[in-house]
């Protein structure tokens, strides 16, 4: 085999490498925006693609380690019951009721296996299995902390619950989101 010969194949390895290591980033770009949707543009965003990229690997990962498990459904009836009480005690004292909405969203992630730590890993770790409904419970979450300063009235309240509404419901679900990578 003549010296001309070896580098053309070489750089024919070397260009076949290139481009599948181009497709797989794009694939899995891909697979990352169709999973994470809205969350995946929120990360882009704030970090750029690479470690955007890379923090949504990061949760997933974290996640995939987890227990999560769905509710038996006597628990699901009973949370949405629980809800429904909130709901309707939100006229009577709009305080009150998302005080309590934010504890039981919480401890319905708790009673799931999600950990409870810090608010943005408990919102990065939401993320992962419910995506279209994390940035809720962020807006949920600033307002309740508006709220115990003293600087929320009561549209935000409503705003708070019914993004409270949308988490929790999706939360009480049967499924666990198996496009973890």
């Amino acid at each position: 085999m003549s010296t001309n010969t070896a580098i053309m194949i070489a750089v024919g390895v070397l260009i076949l490498g290139v481009l599948a290591w181009i497709y797989s980033r794009i694939q899995r770009s891909r697979v990352l925006r169709t999973h994470f949707g809205p969350e995946y543009e929120r990360q882009l965003r704030e970090k750029g693609p690479r470690k955007a990229e890379a923090e949504l690997v990061r949760r997933a990962r974290r996640v995939d380690h987890m227990t999560i498990r769905s509710l038996p459904p006597s628990e699901r009836a009973r949370y949405a019951e629980l809800w429904r009480s909130e709901q309707a005690r939100f006229v009577d004292n709009p305080r009150a009721a998302v005080i309590e909405a934010d504890r039981l969203v919480e401890d319905v992630m708790r009673r799931r296996g999600y950990p409870m730590s810090d608010f943005d890993q408990r919102a990065a770790d939401i993320s992962v299995d419910h995506p279209l409904v994390v940035e809720n419970y962020r807006s949920a979450h600033d307002i309740c902390m508006r709220l115990e300063r003293g600087q929320a009235a009561t549209e935000d309240l409503r705003q708070a619950m019914i993004h409270y509404r949308a988490l929790f419901e999706d939360l009480l679900e049967e499924h666990v989101v198996e496009v973890r990578r």
